[in-house]
């Protein structure tokens, strides 16, 4: 028995599966589709009426006849099945034949290209990528028109056979780089890939760390800009977030959204950004240690205040932040469980009585409320959500640290952390660079958003082939206006 009868019988066990034998002037033609991922309007408009009426045609001739593009022939079952299960339509030229007419009709049900509901900005263009990757692709193209934008795709998952596209620019992506992420996606094994976060955890250069090494982005004009200063991105069909690396630790803390706003205004943004940062990671765990170990380091002037405070809290300071801190993570995640409305009555109605409470139960102090309070307050400000949440796990070993050796815990908290950071790759590409390996060339769009007339070179540690973007003289050059 040829494979495409077998293939039929194999699939008419799933009740979705449509097969039956269309007469085309004595010539039997078995038609075989998942109507629940088959365009109807496509398969009577422009499949079933090349079928049907008209003289007999060979293979060859109703290969042409029909007017999609998207068509293959094929003896392969296993090709044959894969594609069924993606929307096409399969046609066995007669009952020995053993080819199948391959046509694509699969059905494009699914949302709107809408506003970004993640990354929402002010300024700039308000479309997010969707779930379809072809979508997502032309979004992307509109945004890059340039000769050089390649577009690699390739099938990851054993049983979800997920379409991953690898986006880049020839000429201006090192190979190396390029090299290493397609390597990493086609030694993926693994069944289900439902999402393109799952790729980001599957090709991060060490995945035992919480710090992430890929940046995911809904935002199209995020993507040309990555691709254009020579990263990497992937995109997964069904997932409206795109992946891009390699990445430094600095890139975690900007907002496609600076680079909209005057270069002042960006530059200070980006600066409390990152000041919000230290902040939440280290204001609990130096009330701790000086609470505990340095009283006599707290100056006058507050000394009251914070003894005032405590006077009635039966606990010592670290118990007394851990609750604080565990009530502040509870309604966080109670807040994004719920549905939008509930969440933010939560977050905002928990927050005022159990604070409140908690200082007239002579729970926690005053004093530690307000800083607990600011310091999550300073981890939201990070424009990245894995980074956020980074951000918040960090705070306990530091806590504990404090709690057991004071200011000392806190400097041997940092060190590992600074020697863990070192010890960090993306793609093989320096985690902390371009501080280390210091790169003096390369400070100027970090802290500060620098004007566009300093954009001139792209960072060099991309290791673009093409690191130039424009001639800087020639920018620079005024006209007189007498000629």
């Amino acid at each position: 028995m040829n494979a495409a009868p077998r293939l039929w019988q194999e699939l008419q066990e799933s009740a979705d599966f449509v097969c039956y034998e269309q007469d085309m002037n004595g010539i039997p033609l078995f038609v075989g589709y998942m109507k629940t991922i088959t365009d109807t309007d496509i398969l009577q408009r422009h499949i079933m009426s090349c079928l049907t009426g008209g003289e007999a045609l060979t293979i060859e001739q109703l290969y042409r006849k029909i007017p999609i593009a998207e068509k293959e022939r094929s003896d392969d079952w296993e090709h044959i099945r894969d594609k069924l299960h993606r929307g096409y339509v399969a046609i066995q030229y007669g009952q020995d034949s053993p080819h199948c007419l391959l046509i694509n009709a699969a059905s494009s049900k699914g949302r709107s290209v809408a506003i970004p509901e993640v990354e929402f900005t002010v300024e700039g263009p308000k479309q997010a990528l969707v779930e379809s990757l072809d979508v997502n692709l032309n979004l992307i193209r509109q945004q890059v028109p340039h000769p050089g934008l390649r577009i690699k795709e390739m099938t990851v998952g054993s049983i979800s056979k997920s379409r991953v596209a690898v986006v880049y620019i020839e000429g201006i992506v090192n190979e190396a780089y390029l090299n290493t992420c397609m390597q990493r996606l086609q030694d993926v094994q693994f069944d289900q890939i439902t999402d393109s976060t799952l790729l980001q955890q599957m090709i991060e250069d060490n995945s035992n760390s919480i710090f992430p090494q890929t940046i995911g982005t809904e935002r199209p004009d995020y993507v040309a800009w990555v691709v254009s200063s020579g990263q990497i991105c992937v995109l997964k069909d069904g997932s409206p977030t795109a992946i891009f690396a390699p990445v430094t630790l600095w890139l975690f803390f900007i907002t496609y959204e600076d680079y909209y706003l005057p270069w002042i205004v960006a530059s200070l943004l980006r600066m409390i950004r990152m000041c919000s940062v230290l902040f939440s990671v280290y204001a609990t765990p130096l009330y701790v240690a000086v609470i505990t170990y340095h009283g006599q380091g707290i100056s006058n002037v507050f000394l009251p205040t914070i003894v005032s405070s405590r006077i009635n809290v039966p606990f010592p300071p670290v118990v007394e932040v851990l609750i604080m801190e565990l009530v502040i993570e509870l309604l966080r995640e109670a807040g994004a469980r719920l549905p939008s409305k509930i969440g933010q009555t939560i977050g905002i109605v928990g927050g005022i009585v159990l604070g409140t409470a908690a200082v007239e139960a002579a729970l926690t102090s005053n004093f530690l409320l307000i800083i607990v309070a600011l310091s999550a307050l300073a981890s939201f400000t990070t424009p990245i959500f894995r980074m956020s949440a980074t951000i918040r796990i960090l705070r306990f070993p530091f806590i504990a640290a404090a709690q057991i050796w004071g200011l000392l815990g806190i400097f041997i908290c940092t060190l590992g952390l600074v020697a863990h950071l070192l010890r960090l790759t993306s793609l093989g590409m320096p985690y902390l660079v371009p501080v280390y390996p210091f790169r003096t060339a390369d400070l100027y769009d970090t802290v500060i958003r620098p004007p566009y007339s300093k954009f001139h070179h792209r960072f060099s540690f991309f290791r673009s082939p093409n690191p130039v973007r424009f001639d800087r003289k020639k920018a620079s050059a005024k006209k007189d206006i007498d000629e």
